[in-house]
C-alpha cells in the first residue's frame, strides 16, 4: 500500500498539477499519521474513548497538514523557480512542513529543527530519485 501511495505521488511530474500532487502527499502523510496514532493508542491506552479519538485525530490531522504543506510548497516552488527537478524545491517544501509542525507545537525550537531535518531529508530523497540511489540493495545470488 505504501508503495502504491508513493508511486501515485512520484508519477506526477514536479511543478505540474499541484492539486493532485498536494492530494497525494496529504494522503501519504495522513496514512503515516494514522499508523503512528494507532501505535500511540495501543502502547499507551487512553483513559477514555474520547481521549483516544482526540489523540488519533491530533496525530493524523497534524501529519496530513504537514504533507499538504509540503506538497503544495514544493510544487509551487518548482513552478515559480521554473526548475522542476531541483532538490531545493523539496528542501523548501520540507522546511515549510517542519515550520507547520513548529506552529502546531507552539515551539520555535521544534519548528527550526523540523525545518532543517525535514528539508534535508526531502532534498536527499529527491537527489536519490534523480541519481537512482537504492534504499536496499538487491541480493547478489
Amino acid at each position: 500500500m505504501a508503495r502504491t501511495l508513493l508511486q501515485r505521488y512520484l508519477d506526477i511530474p514536479d511543478g505540474t498539477e499541484c492539486h493532485r500532487k498536494t492530494y497525494a502527499s496529504t494522503t501519504i502523510s495522513g496514512a503515516a499519521g494514522l499508523i503512528v496514532s494507532a501505535y500511540s493508542v495501543i502502547l499507551q491506552p487512553p483513559d477514555t474513548f474520547l481521549e483516544g479519538v482526540a489523540r488519533t485525530g491530533r496525530y493524523t490531522f497534524t501529519a496530513a497538514a504537514i504533507g499538504a504543506i509540503f506538497g503544495l510548497t514544493s510544487c509551487l516552488s518548482a513552478q515559480v523557480r521554473e526548475k522542476p527537478d531541483d532538490p531545493l524545491n523539496y528542501f523548501i517544501g520540507g522546511c515549510a512542513g517542519g515550520l507547520t509542525l513548529g506552529a502546531r507545537t507552539h515551539s520555535y525550537g521544534v519548528g527550526a529543527a523540523a525545518c532543517a531535518y525535514m528539508g534535508m531529508t526531502a532534498a536527499l530523497f529527491k537527489m536519490g530519485q534523480l541519481e537512482g540511489w537504492k534504499l536496499v540493495a538487491a541480493p547478489k545470488v
